[in-house]
């Protein structure tokens, strides 16, 4: 199809009032077991009765524990071998520790307290590329014509990856040829996803968080510290091979922008694109004992690296593999845990392994820091130049400034996409 048909087509899609669904009902496929206590009429005996009569008696409770028995047993079966009743199993390259059925209680009690609208159901336009088998059945996930994006997902910021989500179907020509890749650790939503998308192509993938608790140092702010943060370093490992490109975004930003535009972005050879900006003081990522350092500072000799914000990546997964990034970034987060040459979460580790050294991406597609720093999360304008994307990066966040009726202008550009349903 020509650019200038694209370019018409992905600002002419569903209106804001098309993206207000109506309450979702679907419940999903959750199973309820009942331990049936109560669930019969107690019979009244008279022990003074003659032998005979206690006798019939004796029989009629037998009856009735064998029958309770045959419930019983089929209950313990399915609670031990059904598979929607466990957490959801690793992928084969990570393997995780078995979690604890008292943290699985948590994650349905956090599920229900979560509720979301149901988005409208979107289509492909005419001119996208399309098969028999993805109109009919479910696409395969190693479909050479699909987008894919990895996103995050948690209960703190599940709001803002619905969002996500929500804007990226929104603003694509063909959202039917996008496939979601869904990281969690601890808890299961995939069914709140299909409810909310019915239609969505997906993935859900276990990121066991033991396999980076140990190596995670304090921050500058607790967010930073948690352990989903690091489950873009084991994209490569926790995806099929097959997925040789992905979109990594992180959950608290929007897409006004057809996607496809980033997907197709060149790389000219490198493992990973994303917006530089070196007019920042890259100095200031690392700490004095580093710099002085020449083991490490000589890291970056013959490089010029810039600051680069690690939420919008293009990544080449193929590369990735071949070149074995993801254990060149721990072995840094290993000499930070014996020695502190950061501060700052996340990001040190991927500088490190990359600056100087990433293919440079339109800054349109990472309008970052709308969130403020991360302390104070104080509220800021956009970049100059146009946006494909804005970025609440920093510790304010949008849904949470809005709740609380103090929310900055910009804020009001992330509420279209907000699927939230308040509960009373």
């Amino acid at each position: 199809m020509s650019k200038e048909k694209r370019e018409r087509r992905c600002y002419g899609g569903a209106t804001m009032e098309d993206s207000r669904g109506s309450v979702a009902t679907e419940d999903g496929e959750v199973a309820v077991l009942e331990d049936g206590r109560g669930s019969g009429a107690v019979r009244i005996v008279d022990f003074k009765s003659k032998k005979k009569k206690r006798r019939g008696v004796y029989r009629v409770k037998m009856l009735w524990i064998m029958r309770l028995s045959w419930f019983f047993f089929p209950a313990m079966v399915m609670v031990v071998f059904s598979p929607s009743l466990h957490s959801f199993p690793p992928a084969e390259p990570i393997r995780s520790s078995n979690l604890r059925f008292s943290s699985q209680i948590t994650a349905v009690d956090s599920l229900n307290r979560l509720a979301f609208r149901k988005a409208t159901a979107f289509r492909n336009a005419e001119e996208c590329s399309s098969n028999d088998r993805k109109i009919l059945g479910k696409t395969d996930v190693c479909d050479p014509s699909l987008v894919h994006v990895a996103i995050t997902l948690d209960d703190e910021y599940l709001r803002g990856s619905i969002a996500a989500v929500h804007s990226i179907l929104q603003h694509s020509l063909c959202p039917e040829n996008i496939f979601f890749h869904f990281l969690v650790s601890e808890t299961n939503l995939e069914t709140l996803v299909r409810s909310t998308f019915p239609q969505l192509k997906f993935k859900v993938y276990y990121f066991d968080p033991e396999i980076v608790r140990s190596l995670i140092s304090t921050s500058v702010k607790q967010a930073l510290e948690q352990p989903l943060n690091y489950a873009k370093n084991y994209l490569a490992d926790l995806l099929e091979t097959c997925v040789r490109r992905v979109i990594y975004l992180d959950s608290d930003l929007v897409v006004v922008d057809d996607i496809w535009k980033l997907w197709s972005t060149s790389l000219g050879g490198k493992t990973i694109g994303a917006s530089e900006y070196c007019h920042a003081n890259f100095s200031k990522y690392f700490t004095a004992s580093f710099w002085s350092d020449n083991r490490f500072s000589g890291t970056f000799a013959g490089r010029s690296p810039c600051y680069f914000n690690t939420g919008v990546m293009v990544m080449d997964l193929e590369k990735w593999r071949r070149f074995g990034y993801t254990k060149r970034i721990e072995r840094w987060m290993q000499i930070q845990k014996s020695g502190r040459i950061y501060e700052l979460g996340s990001l040190p580790p991927f500088l490190l392994a990359f600056a100087g050294h990433v293919a440079a991406i339109e800054h349109r597609w990472n309008q970052h820091g709308l969130g403020g720093d991360n302390v104070r999360g104080s509220c800021r304008d956009l970049h100059a130049g146009p946006v494909s994307l804005l970025h609440w990066s920093g510790s304010g966040k949008p849904w949470l400034r809005l709740d609380s009726e103090q929310s900055c202008p910009l804020d009001s550009l992330w509420a279209p996409y907000d699927l939230y349903e308040h509960l009373p």
